[in-house]
């Protein structure tokens, strides 16, 4: 991304999350760097206006997931579901098939989804039902 683009996404995203230019910085670092970012912050500081904020500017899909304590590993990265028309089986992509995904309280999550998780975001993949499929490009948690 050229420098005039990184500066004019930096005044969207920090007209987006007023008064914490720390925190887009970070986040410009992450996305650049190819990484991801963990933003620790109390409920309704900006969290989702800035990362729908953040797909805008990059003109990127955005979804977001709340971890609870029942939610599957299956709930995030998708399963087959039977389609009776057909006899067959057709694959579901779960939410984790974005670009700009927000995982909200993923401490709350059970390990086997933080594992879920944690394999996509590293490996930029997930594997699932004996097969690997590649996520989007860019893939930014």
């Amino acid at each position: 991304m050229p420098t005039n683009l990184a500066a004019k996404l930096a005044e969207q995203l920090s007209k987006a999350l007023i008064g914490k230019p720390e925190v887009v910085r970070l986040l410009m670092t992450g996305l650049f760097a190819r990484g991801h970012v963990l933003i620790e912050d109390l409920p309704g500081l900006g969290k989702t206006t800035l990362a729908r904020a953040l797909a805008r500017g990059i003109s990127c899909d955005f979804k977001r997931v709340q971890f609870t304590p029942d939610l599957l590993p299956t709930d995030i990265i998708g399963t087959s579901v039977y389609r009776q028309e057909g006899g067959t089986f057709e694959w579901r992509a779960g939410p984790i098939f974005t670009n700009v995904l927000l995982a909200d309280e993923i401490n709350r999550a059970t390990p086997r989804t933080q594992s879920a998780l944690l394999e996509a975001m590293s490996e930029q993949q997930i594997s699932a039902e004996g097969e690997t499929r590649k996520l989007a490009r860019p893939f930014f948690v």
